[in-house]
Formats: C-alpha cells, structure tokens, sequence
C-alpha cells in the first residue's frame, strides 16, 4: 500500500491480538489465510468495518480440522484481545481480563514486529462484497454460538424427541410384497440402527426462513398457478422481514462470505434459494428497481468468484446460475423498466458469454425441462 494510506491505518487501523495461537495453524481474515508462524501474535492496520476472521487447527501430521470463523465490525483503533484455547483447539470464548488487555494497548508498538499487517490489495473487492451487511444484520444470523462452523455439531436426541409409532415397513402393508428379502432388511437396520441425531442447538445460522406458501392464503386456482410462475409476492413476504429492504441482500452476502469463505454449505444452499429468488419475478423487478440494480451488481461478484462446480450439477448436467439468470434477462427485456438498468443488465450478460460462453441468444426457446412432452397414444 502507498504510504499515506499505510500511515492512516497505523493511526485507525484496529488490532487483532490473539495469544498462544500455535504455530502451523491456519488463520485468515476475510478472504486471505496463512499458516501462522512462531512469532505470530495477530494482525494490525484493520481498516474499521465488517471483517470476518476464520481458523482451522492442524494436527502434526498435517491434518486440518474443519474451518471456523466469525463476523467482527472493528471500531476505529479498536484492539481486541482473544487466547487460543488448547484444549478444544480454537479461539477461546472466555473474555480476557480487563488489567491484562490494557497491559497491551498500552504496549501495543512492542508488538509490532509479531502482527501482520492486514491484506489491504483485498480491501476494495471485500467492501463490494460485504455493501449490504449491516452489524444488526450480522448479530441476527450470526449462531448464538457466535461461530460459524463448516462442519456443524450433531448430537443425540433426547428419548422424549425420538420419534414414536411403528417402522414405516410396518405402517406401508401394502408395499410391494415382491422385492428382495435384502432390501427390506436394509429398510429395517436403517431404522433400527442408524442413530438420530440433531444439529446442537446455538451452532446453526439463523437463516431468515421462505415462506410456506409461494402464493396468499384463499387464493383461486389461477391465482395459485400465476404465483408459482412469478414469485414476486414471496419477494415482497421475504422484504417485509428485514428492518430495510436492502437486508434481504446482505444476508445473501453473508451467506457468500459463510460459504466462501468459512466453507458453510448451509449457507449456500440459502443463497441459491435467495438467487434463485430474484431471478423468478417478473413484477417484482418493476417494483423494486433500485433493489434489482443492487443485486445484478452483487451478482456479477459472487458468479465470478464462486467456483463453477458449484453452480453445475453433474448429475442434470445443468448450471442453475445460467438458467436462472437466462430468465431474469428474459423477464428484464420485457419488463417496463429504464434504459439504464436494461444497459447494465445487458453488460452483466455480456460479461458472462465472454467469460463462460453462456449462450443468452435463444431467450425464445423453452428449456429442455419446461418443454411440452408429446405423449404417442
């Protein structure tokens, strides 16, 4: 970084103190990760703002645990003050003590030689991804944990949660009687043997839930047909959840950051549902313009940094990204909206056929799976 702004940081960066951490250990913030070395004892020069910092214990033998990781909005010269805790390998959850932080600030230039300057060339494109997210946002969704776990915790269920009543091979009499004998007895010792487990309550995120229904209660059966093909009335249920509208898309942020970063594929899948969202309404994007524009931005950024494996599904061989987008254009192209927005929808489209060679072409055309079917009688 030039130097005016490395003096600016010095002077309002926050700090990153975190004691005893041992050497090897994966550690990152936002969306840079080392290995620490023996000196390491932080990172400094933190511009203030949202950051999300992760870690993942190594073994000796160079195995790395699942990652974990939390979302933290520094104050301007904030110095926060964590230990690594050894005996669960993590970043500890105890709060240290008030005389041993001040012991530090007021040392803080002595430290200056074992904390890493923050990763500033990603600054820009951090901010891009994080435009949305709002601290109240975070605590929201955040597990009550406080840690975003890639893998999550399972455990038991309580003798009063099992669930009660007869096997499902005892309940269905009129299953197919023809079947082999080795599959009912794999039914059976799946039921019988399989343990029931649950994620450990306070350690999943607390995903703003889809309504039950994708159309209003005493609708017609038109009406129910219209809203399963324009979703824009989920979008406007969804909306109503958030203080403002634009949450709805910092939470597709922090699902982003969560799966990309921290590795969450519960976070993904919200995501998609969210994506998907968007680009299945056609009076919503008249409706709420200014929040489209805002999203094809934040879209053009998560398809070119998200891996392509994770948008195509091997087994349909479809890519979900390119048919749901290839219907927002569509739906764009024929809604009455600006120019500008129709400009800048044009451009994302562009920017993905030259990228990916996408063909957005034959908007006309119907997908293979929403073709008519012709049935020879």
């Amino acid at each position: 970084m030039d130097q005016l702004t490395a003096k600016r940081l010095l002077s309002e960066g926050a700090f990153f103190i975190l004691l005893d951490v041992p050497e090897g250990t994966e550690f990152g913030i936002d969306m840079k990760s080392w290995n620490t070395g023996e000196k390491f004892r932080g990172v400094k020069m933190i511009p203030p703002g949202i950051h999300y910092i992760f870690f993942s214990s190594v073994s000796n033998t160079g195995d790395v645990a699942p990652r974990i990781g939390f979302f933290k909005t520094f104050r301007k010269s904030e110095v926060l003050v964590k230990k690594w805790d050894k005996v669960n390998e993590c970043i500890s959850k105890e709060e240290v003590s008030e005389d041993e932080v001040v012991r530090i600030k007021e040392n803080i230039l002595l430290l200056d030689n074992f904390l890493g300057p923050y990763p500033y060339d990603i600054h820009e494109k951090w901010n891009d991804l994080t435009s949305c997210i709002t601290t109240s946002l975070v605590e929201a969704i955040s597990p009550v944990s406080g840690y975003v776990q890639s893998a999550l915790e399972l455990e038991s269920c309580s003798d009063a949660e099992r669930p009660r009543g007869k096997r499902k091979s005892e309940n269905n009499k009129d299953c197919d009687q023809s079947s082999p004998k080795t599959s009912r007895l794999t039914e059976n010792t799946e039921h019988t043997f399989l343990p029931n487990l649950k994620i450990k309550e306070g350690t999943e995120l607390r995903l703003t839930a889809f309504p039950a229904r994708t159309y209003p209660e005493n609708s017609t059966p038109s009406e129910v047909t219209k809203h399963s093909l324009d979703h824009s009335y989920v979008l406007d249920q969804m909306i109503s959840k958030y203080t403002i509208s634009t949450e709805i898309l910092g939470e597709m942020q922090i699902c982003y950051i969560c799966f990309l970063v921290g590795h969450s594929l519960e976070a993904f899948e919200q995501w998609k549902k969210l994506f998907n969202l968007f680009c299945s309404c056609e009076i919503g994007i008249k409706k709420h313009i200014k929040l489209y524009d805002i999203f094809i931005s934040i879209a053009e950024i998560h398809i070119q940094e998200i891996p392509e494996e994770f948008i195509a599904d091997i087994v349909t061989n479809s890519n979900f990204a390119y048919v749901k987008l290839k219907q927002l254009y569509r739906a764009v192209k024929d809604a009455n909206v600006n120019g500008q927005f129709k400009t800048k929808m044009g451009r994302f489209i562009h920017n993905l056929t030259t990228k990916y060679q996408w063909d957005f072409d034959h908007l006309d055309s119907e997908d293979e799976d929403e073709a008519p079917v012709i049935v020879e009688i």
